[in-house]
């Protein structure tokens, strides 16, 4: 294995980490992790979904609730759009459904930034290549 010098290393790892928060589980889906990619995918995007589903996409204000905006934007960029998006329409949400959406879309982003920080720290590691190599024999031997 050649060795990479450090500026080739650190752009691969501003790649990794850039690409799990773009779409969750995508940093580990690009190191090679893919049963990984998939069920943060899953887990990640339906915890967001269930919290839309009960909140609407109201709950997703850049202006009046920046604190949950900061949790939730860390899920994936798309939610910077989604909150253009509530800001020109009209969708209010009151009560306890905009409590329980908030809750659970901050907790996805809260959840993704762990992903995203494990992802780059397997990547920094090299775990997620050798990891990725085990899962594609496993799939050869079947």
């Amino acid at each position: 294995m050649k060795s990479q010098r450090p500026l080739d290393h650190t752009g691969w790892l501003l790649l990794v980490g850039i690409v799990a928060w773009a779409v969750p589980g995508g940093g580990h889906f690009l190191i090679g992790q893919r049963r990984h990619a998939y069920v943060l995918f899953a887990a990640i995007g339906l915890t967001f979904l269930m919290g839309l589903y009960i909140g609407s996409i109201g709950i997703v204000d850049p202006v009046g609730a920046k604190p949950w905006y900061l949790a939730q934007i860390l899920t994936s960029p798309i939610v910077g759009w989604l909150g253009q998006v509530a800001e020109k329409g009209d969708f209010p949400v009151y009560g306890r459904a905009q409590d329980y959406g908030q809750i659970y879309t901050a907790l996805a982003g809260l959840l993704n930034l762990l992903c995203i920080l494990n992802a780059v720290y397997r990547a920094y590691s090299g775990i997620g290549e050798t990891i990725g190599q085990e899962e594609q024999n496993a799939g050869k031997d079947r």
